[in-house]
C-alpha cells in the first residue's frame, strides 16, 4: 500500500516551488490564488527570498502547505493515496490532500495557525529542545520531574525526541538529561514551545477557526499525529485537528502504525527530505521516496 507523508516545519528552502510554477499551468494559478488568499505575494518570498526571510512563521508555514499541497495535484492521476499523515503543519497538508479540506480552506486554516502560534510565542519566553540517545521514557519521567512546565513534543524516530515548554524548564531537563546518557540535549532554534501547554492561547484561537470550517469524508485514512492511528471520521479528525497545537506529534507511533496496517511505500510529498531521513531510522523495511514531477 501506499502512504504519502507530508513535512512540517524546518524543511523550506529558498527557490521551493518555483520548478512547479514554471512548469505547470495548474501549479500557476494555485500559486497565484494563495498571493490572493495570503494578501501578500508569497511566492516572491519562496522563490527568491532570503533564508531569514522564509523562517518567518507566518511565511514559513503557508509555504510548506503550498509546496506540498500544491506538487500532490499537479501529480494528477499518480497521486493515488491509500493512507496519509502528515508532521505537525504537514497534517493539514495531508488532509486537503485526501479530500477532507478544500485547497482554500486548508491554506487558511494554515495561515490563522501560523499567526495564532506567533502570538502564543509573544506571550511568554519558551523554547524546544532536541534529545537524541535516550529511551523515550526517560525522557517523559525526567520532564515529569521537573518544576515548570516541560514535556515531550515530538517523537520523531526511535532515539530522537523534542521536548518544549518554558525556558529554564527546558534548559535544566537538557542538563539532567544529558546526565542520564543524552548523545545530545540542545536547544531549538524555534520561536517558542510548539506542541505544549504553552500553546493554549493559539488552540483556542484555532479551534474557533477549525469550528467554522467544512470538514469532507476522506477518500482514503488519515494518521493523526494526537492519536498516531487511523481516522476517517470528519468529526473525530476535526476534534484532534484542535487539539494538536498543545498534543505531542506522535510520528513514530503513525509510522509504526501505517507499517502495521499494511504501508510498503512511503512517499514524502513537499520541500527537503526529513521525513525520508527519519523513515530510515524507524523501519528500513519499508521503502522511502520524495515524490517528483520527473
Amino acid at each position: 500500500m501506499k502512504a504519502y507523508i507530508f513535512p512540517g516545519q524546518g524543511a523550506q528552502f529558498t527557490g521551493m516551488g518555483l520548478d512547479l510554477y514554471e512548469k505547470s499551468s495548474l501549479a500557476q494559478e494555485l500559486f497565484e490564488k494563495a498571493n490572493k488568499i495570503l494578501g501578500f505575494h508569497i511566492t516572491d518570498i519562496m522563490f527568491e527570498g532570503t533564508a531569514e526571510q522564509l523562517k518567518e512563521t507566518k511565511v514559513t508555514q503557508p509555504a510548506i502547505f503550498l509546496h506540498s499541497v500544491i506538487l500532490a495535484k499537479v501529480l494528477g492521476d499518480s497521486f493515488q493515496p491509500e493512507m496519509v499523515a502528515g508532521h505537525s503543519l504537514g497534517e493539514l497538508s495531508a488532509l486537503v490532500a485526501n479530500g477532507v479540506l478544500t485547497f482554500e480552506d486548508g491554506l487558511k486554516l494554515v495561515s490563522q495557525r501560523a499567526l495564532a502560534m506567533q502570538k502564543a510565542c509573544e506571550i511568554a519566553p519558551s523554547t524546544m529542545a532536541a534529545i537524541i540517545g535516550l529511551e523515550d521514557a526517560i525522557v517523559e519521567e525526567v520532564c515529569a520531574a521537573i518544576d515548570g512546565i516541560v514535556v515531550a513534543a515530538n517523537y520523531n524516530c526511535p532515539g530522537q525526541l523534542v521536548i518544549s515548554g518554558e525556558i529554564e524548564a527546558v534548559e535544566k531537563a537538557c542538563e539532567i538529561l544529558k546526565e542520564k546518557g543524552a548523545k545530545m540535549a540542545v536547544l531549538l532554534p524555534v520561536g517558542g514551545a510548539f506542541h505544549s501547554p504553552m500553546m493554549e492561547p493559539a488552540r483556542e484561537e484555532l479551534a474557533a477557526a477549525i469550528e467554522a470550517t467544512v470538514f469532507s469524508e476522506p477518500t482514503c485514512p488519515v494518521y493523526q499525529n494526537v492519536t498516531a492511528s487511523a481516522v476517517t471520521d470528519p468529526n473525530e479528525i476535526k476534534k484532534n485537528l484542535m487539539i494538536q497545537l498543545t498534543a505531542p506529534v506522535k510520528w513514530t507511533q503513525s509510522i509504526q502504525a501505517m507499517i502495521v496496517d499494511g504501508a510498503t511505500e512511503f512517499i514524502e510529498v513537499g520541500p527537503g527530505k526529513v521525513l525520508q531521513g527519519l523513515m530510515r531510522k524507524i523501519d528500513r523495511s519499508v521503502t522511502a521516496t520524495g515524490a517528483s514531477l520527473e
